[in-house]
Protein backbone atom coordinates (compact mmCIF):
# COMPACT_ATOMS: atom_id res chain seq x y z
CA UNK A 1 0.00 0.00 0.00
CA UNK A 2 2.96 2.31 0.24
CA UNK A 3 3.27 5.27 -1.98
CA UNK A 4 5.43 4.91 -5.04
CA UNK A 5 7.16 7.96 -4.99
CA UNK A 6 9.70 8.49 -8.58
CA UNK A 7 11.61 11.21 -8.29
CA UNK A 8 9.92 14.12 -10.24
CA UNK A 9 11.76 17.36 -9.20
CA UNK A 10 8.87 20.45 -8.57
CA UNK A 11 11.29 22.97 -7.27
CA UNK A 12 13.01 20.49 -5.05
CA UNK A 13 10.48 18.47 -4.15
CA UNK A 14 9.57 14.44 -4.84
CA UNK A 15 5.59 13.79 -5.93
CA UNK A 16 4.05 10.46 -6.81
CA UNK A 17 3.70 10.69 -10.57
CA UNK A 18 0.87 7.92 -10.48
CA UNK A 19 -2.69 9.19 -10.44
CA UNK A 20 -3.55 6.60 -7.96
CA UNK A 21 -0.46 7.69 -5.84
CA UNK A 22 -1.64 11.27 -6.13
CA UNK A 23 -5.04 10.32 -5.22
CA UNK A 24 -4.02 8.43 -2.46
CA UNK A 25 -1.50 10.96 -1.33
CA UNK A 26 -4.81 13.57 -1.26
CA UNK A 27 -6.32 10.85 0.64
CA UNK A 28 -4.27 10.53 3.59
CA UNK A 29 -3.37 14.26 3.77
CA UNK A 30 -7.13 15.53 3.42
CA UNK A 31 -7.68 12.87 6.20
CA UNK A 32 -4.98 14.24 8.32
CA UNK A 33 -6.22 18.17 7.40
CA UNK A 34 -9.72 17.43 8.36
CA UNK A 35 -8.62 16.30 12.08
CA UNK A 36 -9.79 20.43 12.59
CA UNK A 37 -13.57 20.12 11.69
CA UNK A 38 -13.62 16.66 12.31
CA UNK A 39 -12.64 17.47 15.89
CA UNK A 40 -15.10 20.45 15.74
CA UNK A 41 -17.87 20.08 14.10
CA UNK A 42 -18.87 16.29 14.71
CA UNK A 43 -20.32 16.78 18.17
CA UNK A 44 -21.40 20.60 17.76
CA UNK A 45 -25.24 19.15 17.01
CA UNK A 46 -25.22 18.07 20.79
CA UNK A 47 -23.53 20.87 21.82
CA UNK A 48 -27.23 22.21 23.58
CA UNK A 49 -27.57 18.59 25.46
CA UNK A 50 -24.05 18.02 26.57
CA UNK A 51 -24.67 21.57 27.92
CA UNK A 52 -27.87 19.94 30.14
CA UNK A 53 -26.36 16.84 30.67
CA UNK A 54 -23.31 18.23 32.69
CA UNK A 55 -25.30 21.52 34.29
CA UNK A 56 -23.06 23.85 32.27
CA UNK A 57 -23.94 27.22 30.39
CA UNK A 58 -23.59 27.94 26.65
CA UNK A 59 -20.49 29.88 27.29
CA UNK A 60 -19.06 26.95 28.96
CA UNK A 61 -20.05 24.40 26.98
CA UNK A 62 -18.96 26.74 24.21
CA UNK A 63 -14.97 26.21 26.15
CA UNK A 64 -14.96 23.26 25.24
CA UNK A 65 -14.38 23.77 21.50
CA UNK A 66 -12.41 26.76 22.75
CA UNK A 67 -9.89 24.21 24.62
CA UNK A 68 -9.86 22.34 21.57
CA UNK A 69 -8.44 24.95 19.51
CA UNK A 70 -6.20 26.14 21.93
CA UNK A 71 -5.12 22.58 22.29
CA UNK A 72 -4.69 22.39 18.05
CA UNK A 73 -2.52 25.52 17.89
CA UNK A 74 -0.12 24.48 20.42
CA UNK A 75 0.28 20.93 19.30
CA UNK A 76 0.66 22.29 16.26
CA UNK A 77 3.49 25.03 17.03
CA UNK A 78 5.73 21.79 19.18
CA UNK A 79 4.96 19.42 16.39
CA UNK A 80 6.11 21.72 13.39
CA UNK A 81 9.69 22.52 14.43
CA UNK A 82 10.03 18.40 15.92
CA UNK A 83 8.97 17.39 12.30
CA UNK A 84 11.79 19.49 10.48
CA UNK A 85 14.37 17.49 12.68
CA UNK A 86 12.80 14.62 13.60
CA UNK A 87 11.41 13.84 10.03
CA UNK A 88 7.62 13.82 9.17
CA UNK A 89 6.58 10.02 10.36
CA UNK A 90 7.84 9.55 14.07
CA UNK A 91 5.95 13.06 15.62
CA UNK A 92 2.82 11.85 13.08
CA UNK A 93 2.35 8.43 14.22
CA UNK A 94 2.54 9.19 17.86
CA UNK A 95 0.16 12.24 17.64
CA UNK A 96 -2.37 10.12 16.01
CA UNK A 97 -2.28 7.12 18.77
CA UNK A 98 -2.31 9.94 21.42
CA UNK A 99 -5.33 11.42 19.38
CA UNK A 100 -7.12 8.56 19.30
CA UNK A 101 -7.25 7.84 23.75
CA UNK A 102 -8.33 11.31 24.32
CA UNK A 103 -10.85 10.74 22.12
CA UNK A 104 -11.71 8.01 24.16
CA UNK A 105 -11.29 10.37 27.34
CA UNK A 106 -13.60 12.88 25.73
CA UNK A 107 -16.37 10.47 25.91
CA UNK A 108 -16.21 9.67 29.43
CA UNK A 109 -15.87 12.65 31.20
CA UNK A 110 -18.24 13.32 33.60
CA UNK A 111 -17.84 17.19 34.35
CA UNK A 112 -17.10 20.33 32.23
CA UNK A 113 -13.45 20.64 33.49
CA UNK A 114 -12.63 17.74 32.66
CA UNK A 115 -14.03 17.49 29.12
CA UNK A 116 -11.97 20.99 28.69
CA UNK A 117 -8.89 19.33 29.57
CA UNK A 118 -9.36 16.15 27.42
CA UNK A 119 -10.44 18.17 24.19
CA UNK A 120 -6.96 20.13 24.72
CA UNK A 121 -5.10 17.27 24.70
CA UNK A 122 -7.04 15.79 22.08
CA UNK A 123 -6.60 18.95 19.97
CA UNK A 124 -3.05 19.00 20.28
CA UNK A 125 -2.61 15.65 19.02
CA UNK A 126 -4.66 16.57 16.32
CA UNK A 127 -2.82 19.19 15.62
CA UNK A 128 0.23 16.85 14.70
CA UNK A 129 -1.90 15.56 11.58
CA UNK A 130 -2.71 18.88 10.37
CA UNK A 131 0.52 20.68 10.81
CA UNK A 132 2.65 17.43 9.23
CA UNK A 133 0.24 16.95 6.27
CA UNK A 134 1.06 20.91 5.18
CA UNK A 135 4.69 20.31 5.77
CA UNK A 136 4.35 16.95 3.43
CA UNK A 137 2.59 18.55 0.40
CA UNK A 138 5.61 21.44 1.29
CA UNK A 139 8.12 18.33 0.77
CA UNK A 140 6.49 17.04 -2.19
CA UNK A 141 5.46 20.46 -4.48
CA UNK A 142 6.29 24.00 -4.89
CA UNK A 143 4.91 27.29 -6.78
CA UNK A 144 1.68 26.78 -8.62
CA UNK A 145 1.33 22.85 -8.44
CA UNK A 146 1.49 23.21 -4.62
CA UNK A 147 -1.55 25.55 -4.51
CA UNK A 148 -2.97 23.20 -7.15
CA UNK A 149 -2.44 20.49 -4.36
CA UNK A 150 -3.82 22.09 -1.72
CA UNK A 151 -6.94 22.71 -3.49
CA UNK A 152 -7.24 19.58 -4.51
CA UNK A 153 -7.02 18.39 -0.21
CA UNK A 154 -10.27 21.42 -0.02
CA UNK A 155 -12.47 18.40 -1.77
CA UNK A 156 -11.08 15.68 0.91
CA UNK A 157 -10.56 17.90 4.06
CA UNK A 158 -14.30 20.08 2.79
CA UNK A 159 -16.07 16.58 2.61
CA UNK A 160 -15.11 16.61 6.45
CA UNK A 161 -17.50 19.79 7.65
CA UNK A 162 -20.24 18.19 5.26
CA UNK A 163 -19.91 14.96 6.81
CA UNK A 164 -19.35 15.29 10.94
CA UNK A 165 -22.26 17.17 11.54
CA UNK A 166 -24.86 15.07 9.18
CA UNK A 167 -22.83 12.13 11.28
CA UNK A 168 -23.06 14.05 14.13
CA UNK A 169 -26.72 14.40 14.33
CA UNK A 170 -27.46 10.91 13.22
CA UNK A 171 -25.45 9.37 15.92
CA UNK A 172 -27.66 11.86 18.75
CA UNK A 173 -30.08 9.71 17.57
CA UNK A 174 -28.54 6.57 18.32
CA UNK A 175 -27.22 7.82 21.71
CA UNK A 176 -26.02 11.14 23.55
CA UNK A 177 -22.96 13.26 22.51
CA UNK A 178 -20.51 11.22 23.96
CA UNK A 179 -21.12 8.96 21.07
CA UNK A 180 -19.39 11.62 18.74
CA UNK A 181 -16.05 11.07 20.57
CA UNK A 182 -16.31 7.48 20.24
CA UNK A 183 -16.36 7.85 16.72
CA UNK A 184 -13.71 10.55 16.60
CA UNK A 185 -11.31 7.80 18.91
CA UNK A 186 -12.15 5.01 15.88
CA UNK A 187 -11.26 7.81 13.00
CA UNK A 188 -8.29 8.39 14.78
CA UNK A 189 -7.49 5.00 15.01
CA UNK A 190 -8.63 4.15 10.90
CA UNK A 191 -5.90 7.46 10.08
CA UNK A 192 -2.96 5.70 12.25
CA UNK A 193 -3.33 2.44 10.19
CA UNK A 194 -3.54 4.28 6.58
CA UNK A 195 -0.76 7.01 7.20
CA UNK A 196 1.33 3.84 8.93
CA UNK A 197 1.13 1.86 5.99
CA UNK A 198 0.51 4.36 2.70
CA UNK A 199 2.67 7.43 4.00
CA UNK A 200 6.05 7.33 3.79
CA UNK A 201 8.53 9.31 5.11
CA UNK A 202 9.22 13.05 2.77
CA UNK A 203 11.80 14.79 4.16
CA UNK A 204 15.39 12.78 3.82
CA UNK A 205 17.74 13.12 6.31
CA UNK A 206 20.03 15.38 4.60
CA UNK A 207 17.43 18.12 4.49
CA UNK A 208 16.49 17.85 8.28
CA UNK A 209 17.26 20.72 10.43
CA UNK A 210 19.17 20.44 14.22
CA UNK A 211 16.86 20.34 16.78
CA UNK A 212 17.42 22.44 20.00
CA UNK A 213 15.35 25.32 21.64
CA UNK A 214 18.00 28.21 20.34
CA UNK A 215 17.48 27.01 16.62
CA UNK A 216 14.08 26.85 16.77
CA UNK A 217 13.33 30.08 18.18
CA UNK A 218 15.24 31.30 15.32
CA UNK A 219 13.39 30.12 12.94
CA UNK A 220 10.61 31.59 14.33
CA UNK A 221 11.94 34.72 14.35
CA UNK A 222 12.91 35.08 11.07
CA UNK A 223 9.86 33.57 9.96
CA UNK A 224 7.56 36.33 11.89
CA UNK A 225 9.86 39.30 10.52
CA UNK A 226 9.40 37.72 6.86
CA UNK A 227 6.98 40.49 5.78
CA UNK A 228 5.05 38.42 3.18
CA UNK A 229 4.46 35.40 5.44
CA UNK A 230 3.19 37.58 8.38
CA UNK A 231 1.00 39.59 5.68
CA UNK A 232 -0.59 35.91 4.19
CA UNK A 233 -0.51 34.30 7.92
CA UNK A 234 -2.61 36.71 9.59
CA UNK A 235 -5.21 37.69 6.21
CA UNK A 236 -5.93 33.79 6.24
CA UNK A 237 -6.16 33.35 10.44
CA UNK A 238 -8.49 36.60 10.22
CA UNK A 239 -10.72 34.93 7.74
CA UNK A 240 -10.24 31.34 9.35
CA UNK A 241 -11.27 33.06 12.55
CA UNK A 242 -14.65 33.80 11.22
CA UNK A 243 -15.61 29.86 10.27
CA UNK A 244 -14.27 29.52 13.72
CA UNK A 245 -16.80 32.13 15.35
CA UNK A 246 -19.76 30.42 12.79
CA UNK A 247 -18.50 27.28 14.29
CA UNK A 248 -18.61 27.98 17.28
CA UNK A 249 -22.41 30.22 17.44
CA UNK A 250 -24.14 28.50 14.73
CA UNK A 251 -25.51 25.89 17.35
CA UNK A 252 -27.15 27.97 19.52
CA UNK A 253 -28.09 30.47 16.90
CA UNK A 254 -29.71 27.91 14.65
CA UNK A 255 -30.94 25.28 17.30
CA UNK A 256 -31.70 27.84 19.87
CA UNK A 257 -33.32 31.30 18.13
CA UNK A 258 -34.14 29.81 14.97
CA UNK A 259 -35.57 26.44 16.09
CA UNK A 260 -34.40 24.16 14.12
CA UNK A 261 -33.83 20.58 14.81
CA UNK A 262 -30.30 18.76 15.13
CA UNK A 263 -30.84 17.42 11.72
CA UNK A 264 -32.01 20.85 10.30
CA UNK A 265 -28.43 22.17 11.47
CA UNK A 266 -26.63 19.44 10.35
CA UNK A 267 -28.13 19.96 6.84
CA UNK A 268 -27.44 23.46 6.89
CA UNK A 269 -24.12 23.12 8.07
CA UNK A 270 -24.02 20.82 5.24
CA UNK A 271 -25.11 23.21 2.86
CA UNK A 272 -22.18 25.51 3.85
CA UNK A 273 -19.27 23.48 3.44
CA UNK A 274 -20.26 22.29 0.15
CA UNK A 275 -19.51 25.46 -1.04
CA UNK A 276 -16.27 25.71 0.49
CA UNK A 277 -15.52 22.13 -1.00
CA UNK A 278 -16.92 23.74 -4.59
CA UNK A 279 -15.05 26.77 -4.40
CA UNK A 280 -11.95 25.24 -3.54
CA UNK A 281 -12.17 23.12 -6.53
CA UNK A 282 -12.60 26.04 -8.11
CA UNK A 283 -9.79 27.17 -7.28
CA UNK A 284 -7.21 24.01 -8.32
CA UNK A 285 -9.22 24.87 -11.51
CA UNK A 286 -8.01 27.97 -11.84
CA UNK A 287 -5.02 29.23 -9.72
CA UNK A 288 -2.93 28.35 -13.38
CA UNK A 289 -4.94 30.68 -15.26
CA UNK A 290 -5.74 33.57 -12.61
CA UNK A 291 -2.99 33.21 -9.92
CA UNK A 292 -3.05 32.07 -6.58
CA UNK A 293 -3.04 36.32 -5.38
CA UNK A 294 -5.79 36.89 -7.40
CA UNK A 295 -7.57 34.19 -6.34
CA UNK A 296 -7.14 34.86 -2.65
CA UNK A 297 -7.79 38.46 -3.11
CA UNK A 298 -11.55 37.46 -4.56
CA UNK A 299 -12.42 35.52 -1.11
CA UNK A 300 -11.34 38.17 1.48
CA UNK A 301 -13.58 40.52 -0.69
CA UNK A 302 -16.70 37.76 -0.85
CA UNK A 303 -15.71 36.94 2.73
CA UNK A 304 -16.00 40.34 4.10
CA UNK A 305 -19.06 41.26 1.70
CA UNK A 306 -20.68 38.01 3.47
CA UNK A 307 -19.83 39.30 6.80
CA UNK A 308 -21.38 42.55 6.23
CA UNK A 309 -24.61 41.09 4.72
CA UNK A 310 -25.13 39.03 7.58
CA UNK A 311 -24.44 41.80 10.35
CA UNK A 312 -27.15 43.73 8.36
CA UNK A 313 -29.44 40.81 8.15
CA UNK A 314 -29.61 40.18 11.86
CA UNK A 315 -29.69 43.73 12.88
CA UNK A 316 -32.35 43.95 10.28
CA UNK A 317 -34.28 41.04 11.97
CA UNK A 318 -34.91 39.19 8.79
CA UNK A 319 -35.17 36.02 10.00
CA UNK A 320 -33.68 32.96 9.17
CA UNK A 321 -33.68 33.51 5.17
CA UNK A 322 -32.44 36.31 5.62
CA UNK A 323 -29.01 34.91 7.24
CA UNK A 324 -28.65 32.13 5.25
CA UNK A 325 -27.41 33.38 2.17
CA UNK A 326 -24.90 35.75 4.13
CA UNK A 327 -23.52 32.78 5.63
CA UNK A 328 -23.13 30.61 2.86
CA UNK A 329 -21.26 33.44 1.23
CA UNK A 330 -18.97 33.54 4.62
CA UNK A 331 -18.27 29.85 4.83
CA UNK A 332 -17.37 29.56 1.06
CA UNK A 333 -14.66 32.15 0.73
CA UNK A 334 -12.39 30.00 2.57
CA UNK A 335 -12.28 27.44 -0.51
CA UNK A 336 -10.62 30.28 -2.24
CA UNK A 337 -8.78 31.75 1.12
CA UNK A 338 -7.40 28.39 2.61
CA UNK A 339 -5.39 26.58 -0.16
CA UNK A 340 -4.26 29.81 -1.89
CA UNK A 341 -2.91 31.67 1.34
CA UNK A 342 -1.68 28.86 2.75
CA UNK A 343 0.42 28.12 -0.61
CA UNK A 344 1.80 31.59 -1.06
CA UNK A 345 2.74 31.73 3.14
CA UNK A 346 4.38 27.80 2.66
CA UNK A 347 6.13 29.15 -0.91
CA UNK A 348 9.40 30.57 0.05
CA UNK A 349 9.97 28.29 3.31
CA UNK A 350 10.58 25.13 1.77
CA UNK A 351 14.06 24.03 3.97
CA UNK A 352 11.80 24.93 7.35
CA UNK A 353 7.89 24.02 5.98
CA UNK A 354 7.00 22.57 9.42
CA UNK A 355 7.92 25.28 11.47
CA UNK A 356 6.25 28.19 8.75
CA UNK A 357 3.12 25.45 8.73
CA UNK A 358 3.09 25.64 12.68
CA UNK A 359 2.89 29.71 12.87
CA UNK A 360 0.46 29.70 10.05
CA UNK A 361 -1.71 26.93 11.95
CA UNK A 362 -0.79 28.84 15.11
CA UNK A 363 -2.29 32.28 13.77
CA UNK A 364 -5.95 30.38 12.70
CA UNK A 365 -6.58 28.26 15.74
CA UNK A 366 -5.24 31.01 18.25
CA UNK A 367 -7.63 33.48 16.60
CA UNK A 368 -10.46 30.91 16.66
CA UNK A 369 -10.05 30.33 20.14
CA UNK A 370 -9.89 34.05 21.01
CA UNK A 371 -12.87 34.56 18.73
CA UNK A 372 -15.34 31.92 19.11
CA UNK A 373 -16.19 32.34 22.49
CA UNK A 374 -17.30 35.61 21.67
CA UNK A 375 -20.23 34.38 19.18
CA UNK A 376 -22.35 33.27 22.69
CA UNK A 377 -21.25 36.27 24.95
CA UNK A 378 -24.57 37.97 24.95
CA UNK A 379 -26.50 34.84 25.74
CA UNK A 380 -29.11 31.92 23.79
CA UNK A 381 -30.98 34.48 23.03
CA UNK A 382 -29.38 36.84 20.06
CA UNK A 383 -27.28 36.56 17.42
CA UNK A 384 -26.17 39.90 16.82
CA UNK A 385 -22.45 39.01 18.69
CA UNK A 386 -22.00 36.59 16.07
CA UNK A 387 -22.55 38.31 13.71
CA UNK A 388 -20.75 41.28 14.76
CA UNK A 389 -17.49 39.30 15.58
CA UNK A 390 -17.62 37.54 11.54
CA UNK A 391 -18.30 40.98 10.63
CA UNK A 392 -15.12 42.47 12.37
CA UNK A 393 -12.72 39.57 11.25
CA UNK A 394 -13.87 39.29 7.67
CA UNK A 395 -13.03 43.31 7.40
CA UNK A 396 -9.81 42.75 9.37
CA UNK A 397 -8.47 39.74 6.60
CA UNK A 398 -9.18 42.18 4.15
CA UNK A 399 -7.17 45.03 5.43
CA UNK A 400 -4.70 42.98 6.36
CA UNK A 401 -4.08 41.96 2.78
CA UNK A 402 -4.52 45.53 1.35
CA UNK A 403 -1.46 47.02 3.99
CA UNK A 404 0.52 44.54 4.85
CA UNK A 405 0.91 42.57 1.29
CA UNK A 406 0.41 45.77 -0.78
CA UNK A 407 3.08 45.97 -3.70
CA UNK A 408 5.80 48.19 -2.67
CA UNK A 409 6.83 50.58 -4.60
CA UNK A 410 9.86 50.13 -6.83
CA UNK A 411 13.17 52.48 -5.83
CA UNK A 412 13.80 55.28 -7.93
CA UNK A 413 17.10 54.94 -9.79
CA UNK A 414 19.40 57.48 -8.76
CA UNK A 415 20.37 60.43 -11.57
Amino acid sequence: MKLDLRRRQIGSAVAPREPAGRARLALILGGLTAFGPLSLDMYLPGLPSLARDLGASAAQAQLTLTACLLGVACGQLVVGSLSDSLGRRLPLLLGLVIYAVCSLLCAVTVSVPELIAARFLQGAAGGAGIVIARAVARDLYSGVALARFFGVLMLVNGSAPVLAPVIGGQLLRLGSWRTSFFALALIGGFLLVAAGLGLPETLPRERRRSGGLAPTLATYRRLLRDRRFVGYALSCGLAIGALFTYIAGSPFVLEGIYRLSPQGFSLVFATNAIGIVSAGQVSARLVVRVGARRLLATGLISAFVGGLALLVAVLAGAGLYGILPALFVVVSSGGLVMPNATALALADQGAVAGSASALLGLCQFVIGALAAPLAGIAGPTTAVPMALVITTLTTGALICFLTILRPRPAPVPRS
